[in-house]
């Protein structure tokens, strides 16, 4: 092959390549967001319902997109965890991360959903529990967590939240949604009157254009109750 042929062919191939790796880049980063999506649309099409409690078959990717019987929650930490059903949510809580240090809240959402070291604890006394989790595209870097909160946005007035702490349940009712631009921090230091949970993610998903917030109001406490 002499050296103009292989150059005119690297500049054909060369071009695709990139074209190609670029396009298999952006499915890597959107089909987890897309999984989501279809899996919630097949939920609501099945009427299939997460239960928290009581009796069902166990989570699995068999029964999420296969099955239409309800699926038992058990909440994967009762010390510190969050149960959302409506959206197959069910994530430990990384308590005390300071919001003000990028390094370690970016560590602590490896792990689960991270909670604002400013912010309160569960409890029946006025306070806000202040929540954040990612709802991202780049997985590969930001953990098996990077995508907990996708779903968050489908959140409506009335729908549960649980909050697991030191082994009692306490169960939220979403009241409000807001959008902040950028880094606005209003919903982590207005001032309450009642026990709140505030949860927070990215809007849109992978991006730092705005903050979705989701309000949420306590309605109820249960001691030390076991799912069987």
């Amino acid at each position: 092959m002499s050296l103009t042929h292989f150059k005119k062919k690297f500049w054909t191939v060369f071009p695709n390549t990139l074209i190609l790796l670029g396009v298999g880049l952006v499915l890597l980063a959107v089909v987890p967001y897309l999984r989501d999506e279809i899996w919630y649309f097949l939920k609501q099409k099945k009427g299939q319902e997460f239960v928290l409690g009581g009796s069902g078959q166990r989570d699995s990717v068999f029964a999420r997109y296969l099955s239409s019987k309800p699926i038992l929650v058990e909440p994967v930490d009762r010390q510190f965890g969050i149960v959302i059903e409506k959206i197959g949510v069910n994530a430990p809580v990384v308590a005390d991360v300071a919001v003000s240090d990028e390094v370690a809240y970016r560590e602590s959402l490896k792990y689960g959903v991270a909670h604002a070291s400013s912010s309160s604890y569960p409890s029946k006394e006025p306070g806000n529990v202040y929540l954040f989790a990612h709802s991202s595209l780049n997985f590969w870097e930001l953990g098996k967590y990077a995508q907990v909160f996708n779903l968050l946005r489908k959140l409506e007035a009335g729908d549960r939240v649980h909050i697991f702490y030191e082994e009692s349940d306490f169960e939220y009712r979403v009241v409000n949604k807001e959008v902040y631009k950028g880094f606005n921090t209003y919903a982590l230091t207005r001032p309450v009157i009642e026990p709140l949970l505030t949860m927070q993610t990215c809007d849109p998903p992978g991006t730092t254009l705005n903050r979705l917030v989701v309000i949420a109001k306590l309605v109820n406490v249960k001691s030390n109750q076991r799912v069987i």
